[in-house]
């Protein structure tokens, strides 16, 4: 039970931190259904890798903004100056 707890806790983090406005209403299953399973193809060429969805669920436009909101959490806020 503490597992299926840590999961929904980090679900919902990740929902209110990383998800554009337009999907941050959706319910944790309606994430699951619609970006989690997701059938893709994942392609390797050099140092790019690629994803190829089916449009079916969500819009590139929409995986994009998420990816790139993903990333961002990655980065450590800038330094303040002192003055």
């Amino acid at each position: 039970m503490q597992l299926f707890a840590l999961a929904y806790n980090l679900a919902n983090f990740l929902r209110r931190l990383a998800l554009p406005n337009e999907v941050k209403h959706w319910s944790l299953t309606t994430l699951r259904e619609n970006l989690v399973k997701i059938g893709a193809k994942v392609t390797r060429h050099a140092k790019y890798v690629t994803f190829q969805l089916a449009e079916v669920a969500i819009t590139r436009k929409l995986f994009a903004a998420t990816l790139d909101r993903i990333e961002r959490l990655a980065f450590p806020p800038p330094a303040v100056n002192g003055g």
